[in-house]
């Protein structure tokens, strides 16, 4: 099964980092990162901007409005897809994520693979 890491952080903690504090944390990220990868596991991962450089779709009209604007505290910063047996498995990559940092919260979500036109069954 396929499984997103989405990974949500306080965008205010992660600009206040120093450089230093910022290159260290991507750093024992990475190898987190190579860890999983070993697994052949590891599919694409990435580190999104912060919201103030989003804009979101939104209404019947289709209206583009600045940022996401959403009701939380953190925001989504990363996401991260492996191919897991299981959701153990899942939340055992994130839990090596977590440990590394520790002031992110990882969101665990299987993800459906949707072709149009292909039966679910197919895919």
């Amino acid at each position: 099964m396929l499984y997103a890491i989405l990974a949500y952080h306080e965008e205010g903690v992660v600009a206040a980092m120093t450089p230093e504090d910022g290159e260290a944390l991507m750093g024992n990220l990475m190898k987190v990162h190579d860890k999983i990868n070993e697994t052949g596991k590891l599919g694409p991962s990435a580190r999104l901007d912060f919201t103030g450089q989003a804009v979101t779709l939104r209404s019947p009209e289709a209206m583009v409005i600045d940022g996401p604007f959403a009701e939380t505290k953190e925001q989504l910063l990363g996401i991260y897809m492996l191919e897991c047996d299981s959701l153990e498995a899942a939340i055992d990559a994130a839990r090596e994520l977590r440990r590394v940092n520790k002031s992110a919260v990882y969101e665990i979500r299987p993800i459906t693979r949707y072709l149009p036109g292909v039966s679910v069954a197919e895919v």
